[in-house]
This record gives C-alpha cells, structure tokens and sequence, in this order.
C-alpha cells in the first residue's frame, strides 16, 4: 500500500525520484516483445492493466491507472502512474538498453513523486514488476 499520508503540504510537496534497474540475459527485441505482451503489461502495471499507444488510458485491478505519455518500440514507454483518482499524477519511465548481444538492461524512473509518498513501497513496487518481467523471460 502507497502511503499518501500528509508529511509535507499537498500545496509545496517535495518530490522526489525512485530508480531501479536489472539486467536480463535476453536480447532487447525479446525484451521488448514480451513487455509489449498482455503477461507483459500485467507484470509491470498490475493485474488487469495493458499497454497501448500513446494517450490511450490504462488501468489496474489494484485501482491505480494511467496514460501513456510515450510509446518507442524497443527503446521506452512513458506514462502516467496514479495510485488513486485525487492522487498526484507522477510519471513512471522504461527504458530498454542493451548491453551486448543477449543482455538488455530495463531501468524504471518513477519521477515527481511527492515526499509524502512512500518511497521505499514504490522501489519494492517497481523491483517486484521487474522480477516478474524477468520471470516471463527466463
């Protein structure tokens, strides 16, 4: 659970950024085919959410919902990440970068997060939505 109880103003929040990073022994193009994928949409947004081109909406079953802001096929996605309707709108990075023939790197940024957030549940969020992308491709 996003903890949005209120340790600064909603009106001069401090935000802040949540980085995470790991590396697959995949091709990018494998990478991305599988994230492009319904198992792949669910691994990184949630149960029940997809990913679409961009300004198309999306949705979990854990209520939390977006817009994709950006769609490079085999280089980033870019969308909006809302943990609630009258929640702040933060944005959530993914970018593919290979290394080397058959490892790729996917790095998520989870940017303009307020410091009221719960930053520590959004990385263990994002490491969770990593390890099951990774699982899909071992």
């Amino acid at each position: 659970m996003i903890d949005i109880s209120q340790g600064d103003t909603l009106v001069n929040p401090v935000d802040t950024t949540v980085e995470i990073r790991r590396s697959v022994s995949q091709p990018l193009k494998q990478v991305w085919k599988t994230l492009a994928c319904r198992e792949g949409a669910e691994a990184l947004l949630g149960p029940g959410a997809e990913l679409g081109d961009k300004g198309d909406s999306w949705q979990a079953a854990d209520g939390t919902f977006g817009v994709i802001r950006s769609y490079h096929p085999l280089e980033q996605i870019r969308f909006s990440w809302h943990v609630a309707e009258d929640a702040p709108k933060t944005i959530v990075e993914v970018d593919l970068v290979a290394e080397g023939d058959n490892q790729t790197a996917i790095e998520v940024r989870h940017q303009h997060v307020p410091a009221y957030f719960d930053t520590a549940a959004l990385t263990h969020r994002w490491e969770q939505a990593l390890e099951k992308l990774a699982a899909l491709l071992a």
